[in-house]
């Protein structure tokens, strides 16, 4: 689990600081890029194409991580939009909370 966390920090420092730079050289304006890219039918659009359907992956298993409540599907509209800065914050304070178990980690409400 250490090693777990450990990625998780530095994954979250990684999208953090890069996030941070993207938004000091090109602004906040993701969205019109990102759909644009998407328009225009080449690789950087099947890329986010592919991106976007893992966010909603990733915000469907935390959803019913949940139990589809209403917390749950705050945290799940949180993950599809923040993805992995979101994700690897989430996934870190979750394994403090269940202790290292992984399968409370996995399956939420239902382990």
């Amino acid at each position: 689990m250490t090693g777990f966390r450990t990625y998780l920090v530095a994954m979250g420092l990684a999208i953090f600081l890069y996030t941070a730079v993207v938004i000091a050289n090109h602004g906040p304006d993701l969205l019109p890029v990102f759909f644009g890219d998407m328009a225009k039918m080449a690789w950087p659009g099947q890329f986010n194409l592919d991106f976007m359907f893992m966010l909603t992956l990733s915000a469907l298993w935390v959803a019913w991580r949940h139990g589809f409540s209403a917390g749950g599907l705050a945290l799940a509209f949180l993950a599809a939009m923040l993805g992995s800065a979101f994700l690897s914050v989430y996934l870190l304070v979750v394994s403090f909370q269940v202790k290292g178990d992984v399968r409370a980690l996995l399956l939420g409400v239902r382990a």
